[in-house]
C-alpha cells in the first residue's frame, strides 16, 4: 500500500496527533489533501490562484479548529465541507467586491506589469479545436445554481460518497438526489444549446 492509502486519517490515533500539531502527521495530512481540494476549488470554476487562496484558507480553518474536532465523519468530509464554507464566503466576498470593470481584471490577470503576456495565446484554430466542448460544459457548470455545482462537482468531479456529499452540503439523500437531477438536466439543455 502506498503512504496515502495505508493512514487511517480518522483513526483516534491519528487524531491525537494532529490536535498535538505532531509534524509528521500535518504534513502527511496536508500532503495527502492538498490537491484534491485543490482540484475541487478548480471545479467550482475559481482560477488556480484563487483556488490555492482558498485551500490555504481550508488548512487555515483546519488548523484552528483541529483541537475540537471529534472525528465523527471522515476527516476527508470534514475538509471538504470547510472548503465548502469558504468557497461560498469567498463568492459572497467577490459580489461585494467586484464593482469594477471587470475587464481591468482580466488585463491585469494576462499582463505583466511591462504589457507583456503572461501566456502568451496559442493558434486560435488550435484553441478552438481543443477547448471549445471543454469550455461550454465548463460555463454550463459554472452557470448551475451554487447548491447544484456543489453537488455535482463532488459526486462528479471529486467521486466523493453519496453519504460524505450529504454531511458536507448538510442534505438529505434525497434532496442530493433532486440537486443531481436538476444538475444533470440543465447541464445537457446548457450544452445542446451551445454545442
Amino acid at each position: 500500500m502506498s503512504a496515502k492509502t495505508d493512514i487511517n486519517f480518522s483513526s483516534v490515533e491519528f487524531l491525537a496527533k494532529i490536535k498535538k500539531r505532531e509534524s509528521e502527521a500535518i504534513s502527511r495530512l496536508v500532503r495527502t489533501y492538498t490537491e484534491p481540494l485543490y482540484n475541487a476549488c478548480l471545479g467550482l470554476g475559481f482560477n488556480g490562484e484563487t483556488s490555492e487562496e482558498l485551500v490555504q484558507r481550508v488548512w487555515g480553518t483546519f488548523f484552528d479548529v483541529a483541537p475540537k474536532f471529534q472525528g465523527r465523519s471522515h476527516i476527508r468530509t470534514f475538509l471538504f465541507g470547510i472548503l465548502y464554507n469558504k468557497a461560498s464566503e469567498l463568492r459572497r466576498e467577490q459580489k461585494k467586491i467586484n464593482k469594477s470593470d471587470p475587464i481591468e481584471t482580466t488585463v491585469e490577470s494576462r499582463f505583466s506589469e511591462e504589457g507583456h503576456w503572461i501566456n502568451p495565446p496559442i493558434d486560435p484554430e488550435q484553441f478552438l479545436h481543443k477547448s471549445q466542448m471543454l469550455e461550454i460544459i465548463k460555463e454550463c457548470i459554472d452557470g448551475l445554481p451554487l447548491s447544484q455545482r456543489m453537488a455535482f462537482c463532488l459526486k462528479e468531479i471529486d467521486d466523493q460518497g453519496t453519504s460524505d456529499i450529504c454531511k458536507i452540503l448538510e442534505v438529505t439523500t434525497t434532496n442530493l438526489g433532486v440537486l443531481l437531477y436538476r444538475a444533470r438536466n440543465r447541464l445537457r439543455e446548457c450544452i445542446e444549446k451551445k454545442a
